[in-house]
This record gives C-alpha cells, sequence and structure tokens, in this order.
C-alpha cells in the first residue's frame, strides 16, 4: 500500500483558510442501548474552491456529518468552523444537494430554485436574476418556466444544484446526488456538475460510493474508517482538468482506483 497521508493533521493557517474546518470531532448517540459512537476524532478541510469526495463504507458517518456541517445536530466534543467561524446552529453559509431534487411539482423550475430564498426571508425578486444566472450555467435557461414533471432525472438534479447555489453559500454538500438516477444520466452528470464546479469555483464536500466517481470529480479523496467514523486517508488527485471520458485511461486514475479498492478490501478484512 503506497504512503498517504492521514486527514487529521491540520496547522493554523489551514484551518484559518478553511471554507469548512472539522476539528477533531466526536458523536455519539443515546440510544435504547446504551451509547452509540458515530464519529471519532474525525477532522478534515474543504479549502475555498476545493472539491473534497467522502468515501466510507455504509454507516460510517457521512450522512451524519452533513447534519453536523449544516448546524441540524451538535457534537459532542470537537469544533466545525464554516470560513473561520464555529457553527452552533443552522448558517446560511451552506447548500445542500439531497439524493432526491425534492422539487416541488406545483412551482416552476425558476419558483423552485427560489425556495430556499424565501424560506430565509429574503426578497426573492433581488435573487431572481442570480436565479436565471444559473440556470444558463445549468444549461437550464430555455426551462425556466416548465414545471419538474416536464424534466428528465438529470435536468431535475441540475435544478436541486442550482437551487442549493441560489444564496451563494460558502460550502456545497452534496449528498450521494446521482444515487437515484441510471448509468448513463449519472455518468452524463458527472460531467455536467465538473462543468457546473469549473464555472462556479464553489468549495464542494461530495458523498459518494463510487470510486470512479470520487476520483474523476475530485481534488482530492477523504476516506472514512467504519463505524466510529474517522478519516484514515487523504488523497490529492493528481489529474487534469477538465477531465474526459480518456483521463479514465490515465495510469494515475487507475492506480488511485487500485489504491481505494484495497483500503476498502483490507476494511472489510479487519
Amino acid at each position: 500500500m503506497p504512503d498517504m497521508s492521514h486527514s487529521g493533521e491540520h496547522t493554523v493557517s489551514q484551518q484559518a483558510a478553511a471554507s469548512l474546518s472539522v476539528e477533531a470531532v466526536n458523536l455519539t448517540y443515546q440510544t435504547a442501548r446504551g451509547p452509540l459512537e458515530a464519529l471519532k476524532g474525525l477532522s478534515l478541510d474543504v479549502a475555498p474552491g476545493e472539491f473534497v469526495s467522502l468515501l466510507g463504507p455504509s454507516g460510517c458517518g457521512k450522512s451524519t456529518l452533513l447534519k453536523l456541517v449544516t448546524g441540524l445536530i451538535s457534537p459532542t466534543s470537537g469544533t466545525i468552523r464554516l470560513a473561520g467561524n464555529p457553527v452552533r446552529g443552522p448558517r446560511r453559509e451552506v447548500g445542500i444537494v439531497f439524493q432526491q431534487p425534492t422539487l416541488l411539482p406545483w412551482k416552476t423550475v425558476l419558483e423552485n430554485i427560489l425556495v430556499p430564498i424565501r424560506a430565509m426571508g429574503i426578497d426573492a425578486g433581488k435573487k431572481r436574476m442570480v436565479a436565471l444566472s444559473l440556470l444558463e450555467t445549468m444549461n437550464l435557461a430555455a426551462f425556466a418556466h416548465h414545471y419538474p414533471s416536464e424534466l428528465s432525472g438529470g435536468m431535475q438534479q441540475r435544478v436541486g444544484i442550482a437551487r442549493g447555489l441560489i444564496h451563494d453559500p460558502t460550502v456545497l454538500l452534496m449528498d450521494e446526488p446521482f444515487a437515484a438516477l441510471d448509468a448513463l444520466t449519472r455518468e452524463s452528470m458527472t460531467d455536467e456538475l465538473q462543468r457546473i464546479w469549473m464555472a462556479t469555483k464553489k468549495s464542494v464536500l461530495f458523498i459518494t460510493h463510487s470510486i470512479s466517481e470520487s476520483i474523476y470529480l475530485a481534488d482530492r479523496i477523504v476516506v472514512l474508517s467504519a463505524r466510529p467514523g474517522h478519516a484514515l486517508y487523504n488523497l490529492a488527485v493528481d489529474l487534469p482538468r477538465p477531465r474526459t471520458i480518456d483521463t479514465m485511461s490515465d495510469p494515475r486514475f487507475s492506480s488511485l482506483a487500485k489504491q481505494l479498492r484495497e483500503i476498502f478490501h483490507e476494511m472489510r478484512q479487519a
């Protein structure tokens, strides 16, 4: 197994520069059967404009981490910071894209994108031009006044991404956003997401179970252990952008995929 740096190491300068910093976070749930450790000593950073993929076995705490970052739940110990500020409750600096786009069927595409703005008590009229600009970025400008039922699954998910970006968040959290799509649409959406990210340069924390998807999209891959989740490995993805179908035949792509498969094989054997 090649040498891979552990992601628990943070410097003061890294923390100050990070869009998202998770520092020695522990989370223990109290259950009827007793305490259950979900996360233990988890540390990771996402730098401004960085795309970080989070890989780990089912039940390792990936989705729990997203709830912590959004401020929906609080850690038992440790600190989570957004742009240097501790998270102590729900924060507007976070945008979320879910597995399902969960669009409101009675609202148009444009109105769906503006839903978070209204929920925040912001005048939606002031963000209308931003929403239209996002639709241009998503290649959906012609569908602003269509309804979700008139869109394909991939188009609906692009609307979901636009909705996550409408309030200009510091960090965009993506929880397996392509899991519900068929294989061909998922492959197409991977290219679309790379294009959108390169256009917006948002900090992204992307949860996926797909090794190839994580390598294709990420600047860096953080591998979590089985529960209680902590960062085992921190792998830089040294592949030029924009990545294309030819990237997948690059020896560096194959080498990273092999390393990651070896990691998960060792986890299963442990």
